[in-house]
């Protein structure tokens, strides 16, 4: 799949999200999503984040952070969405669902997997009724790496990861089932409602 491509895909996505957070009530916008210590409004302060602030500001924000990117990022996405309301949140992703940023070293691809992963985020945290599309899907899960999965430091030993709803595996061992977009999920550290994984090690990333 050619740039222009996934593009196109991340455009669409930024386009249904959108859409989603536009139906969502001012409650929903406060409830708690799957980022740890994150309402929905956070994980849109920062999803947008890249398009307001300056590389500069980020460097002062990484400064400030003493290098931690996880920390400035959630920083950043809490002062933020402190002074911004749901409507300018919303103003943000719909002004700029064009945008041209990629993550540093991540191209299309990466820009691509940070809007899909967050979404989910909200979307699966408030028991919405949205799927991502296969395609884009099968882009995220295809651009998974060892050092991306280390990022999120999960322990997945001793564990393997099977989707239900397509062909794709991850990791040796005791299997653990969920859809494609569930284990992602669990890739990327979140820990996810209950009833949505099974098998005997499916505790280890289901909330209590």
């Amino acid at each position: 799949m050619s740039d222009d491509d996934v593009r196109a895909a991340v455009i669409a996505e930024r386009r249904d999200q959108v859409e989603v957070l536009t139906a969502l009530t001012p409650g929903q916008w406060d409830a708690p999503t799957l980022c740890e210590g994150w309402r929905v409004r956070e994980v849109v302060a920062h999803t947008t984040s890249a398009y307001r602030l300056s590389f500069g500001r980020f460097l002062l924000d990484l400064l400030a952070a003493r290098g931690s990117i996880n920390r400035a990022a959630d920083r950043r996405a809490r002062a933020d969405a402190a002074v911004m309301g749901p409507s300018e949140l919303l103003a943000c992703l719909r002004d700029n669902v064009e945008h041209p940023w990629t993550p540093p070293g991540g191209g299309p691809a990466g820009a691509l997997s940070h809007d899909v992963i967050h979404g989910l985020d909200i979307t699966v945290a408030l028991g919405l009724d949205r799927t991502v599309p296969p395609e884009r899907l099968s882009i995220v899960l295809g651009g998974l790496k060892p050092k991306n999965i280390g990022f999120f430091g999960i322990d997945l030993s001793g564990v393997q990861l099977r989707a239900t709803d397509r062909e794709w595996t991850f990791g040796e061992g005791e299997p653990v089932h969920g859809t494609a977009a569930d284990l992602l999920l669990v890739v990327c550290g979140r820990r996810l409602p209950p009833g949505r994984l099974t098998g005997a090690r499916a505790d280890r990333y289901t909330r209590a």
